[in-house]
């Protein structure tokens, strides 16, 4: 019945036996015949037919509607039932950075997962130091992360973008009035982290080295956390992915973050193992990529 079901629902969407038996390449009689067939096994009518023409009965346009979900759902179990004899399980393993807030790396996962519903994505967050070992590790596939070190060979270092870096702070602070402010103006204010236990000695060297944010440093250990230690007065917290990556609420605010007048810059890459550039690999690359290059335009 699955084969009949076929050309009827071929026959409806060509709105003629002729093409329809011509995309199923099988004679216009067959055609026919097949679904003569199907209505003998359902005992019902679906086609009205006049002459050249024919239009759907009632009970022929529920049948096209669900069958189109039946047929889907066919597809895809013999799909899986074929992935599983073969012991094939396609999967795409991703890491990224738990602070970063852009919008890029959801809307690249859920293209991704449209383009190829087959492929399994699992998704995991750290920091830099965490991702960097899972991808030295082999535990994932790539990963969004930022550039802390020169690049290497045994990388693809696939450059997404720079992006001016930003803090978080409470709406009601007086800093969120500012559109910029300089490091040297927060040392008196606690530094919000988003890092796990084993990392916070990363993320301060990083901070107080690199970025030059000289006074205390309070750890949460997601972005949720963090921010709701920002809410709360206790301090603010750097925050990746832009100005106006987040919907604008009534609690938060983001400030522009300078050293010595200059804007301080963060360039985001998609980094792999040159021995592991897969198909997959690269089109979730591309793709993420097309994502930053569309919000810069």
């Amino acid at each position: 019945m699955i084969k009949q079901i076929r050309y009827f629902q071929a026959v409806v969407r060509c709105k003629s036996f002729t093409k329809a038996a011509e995309e199923c390449f099988i004679s216009q009689s067959a055609i026919s015949q097949q679904i003569q067939v199907l209505e003998h096994e359902l005992g019902v009518k679906l086609l009205n037919r006049e002459k050249r023409k024919f239009s759907l009965t009632p009970a022929g346009e529920h049948f096209y509607q669900k069958s189109l979900v039946l047929i889907q759902d066919f597809e895809r179990l013999c799909h899986e039932t074929v992935r599983i004899a073969n012991k094939e399980n396609a999967e795409l393993r991703i890491g990224y950075l738990k602070c970063y807030d852009g919008q890029e790396f959801r809307l690249a996962v859920a293209e991704f997962s449209e383009k190829y519903p087959d492929v399994s994505v699992s998704i995991m967050n750290g920091n830099h130091e965490e991702l960097y070992n899972a991808l030295r590790k082999g535990d994932v596939d790539l990963i969004l992360s930022d550039q802390r070190r020169a690049f290497s060979g045994e990388y693809v270092n696939f450059v997404l973008t720079t992006n001016e870096c930003y803090i978080e702070v409470a709406a009601r602070s007086p800093l969120a009035s500012l559109k910029s402010i300089e490091t040297e103006e927060l040392k008196n204010i606690p530094c919000i982290l988003v890092a796990s236990l084993e990392q916070q000695e990363n993320e301060r060297t990083f901070y107080r080295e690199v970025v030059g944010i000289e006074g205390e440093f309070l750890f949460a250990q997601n972005l949720e956390e963090a921010r709701l230690f920002v809410i709360g007065g206790k301090g603010f917290m750097p925050i990746e992915g832009g100005e106006n990556e987040q919907d604008a609420t009534s609690t938060l605010r983001r400030v522009l973050l300078t050293r010595k007048g200059k804007t301080i810059q963060r360039t985001y890459c998609a980094f792999w193992k040159t021995d592991n550039s897969g198909y997959y690999v690269e089109d979730f690359a591309d793709i993420l990529k097309s994502k930053f290059s569309s919000k810069n335009k």
